[in-house]
């Protein structure tokens, strides 16, 4: 099964594309979406969902995960951030492709076996499961990729659908 990653951003969308066969894990493509700092807000979502589209339509991902929304103390950018996980989950609506969310503790839990693990230690575990030469560039590429594992790791167990109820 072919998923698509996603850690959502305004400024930058890390992605991910892996392939999960027989619990085996293949990278197939990864990336980043960015916008430039002084677009207006509407053009940068516009970009997002356009590439978004693109990335669908060339790498036809059969379920797409994304990581939720985590809120720290800048309410503006987390409203930002919330319109551009609204333009991602648009797109993969328009290719009715199913949604998974995954709170940032899930995808490290999954990943690194630990929910309150340093950015570091995801990176370095995602270049460790997916055989990679070195590490993606940018971060936010890398926890795509890690959300996608997180997906991978869960979908065949049950528990997603106990998480995406």
């Amino acid at each position: 099964m072919v998923i698509l990653g996603i850690d959502p951003g305004y400024a930058i969308v890390g992605w991910g594309v892996v392939d999960v066969t027989g619990g085996r894990f293949r990278p197939i493509a990864c990336g980043d979406i960015s916008t430039p700092a002084h677009t207006p807000l509407s053009a940068r979502l516009k970009t997002i969902h356009d590439e978004m589209c693109r990335i669908i339509e060339k790498y036809k991902p059969a379920q797409v995960a994304m990581e939720e929304l985590f809120f720290n103390t800048n309410i503006t950018t987390g409203i930002k951030v919330a319109e551009a996980r609204g333009v991602i989950l648009l797109a993969a609506e328009e290719y009715g492709l199913p949604m998974y969310e995954y709170t940032p503790l899930q995808v490290k839990q999954a990943v690194v076996g630990y929910g309150l693990a340093e950015k570091k230690q995801v990176i370095a575990m995602v270049t460790s499961l997916l055989h990679l030469k070195q590490p993606p560039k940018p971060d936010d590429t890398a926890d795509a990729l890690a959300v996608a594992l997180c997906h991978g790791q869960t979908c065949g167990s049950g528990i997603a659908a106990y998480f995406n109820k």
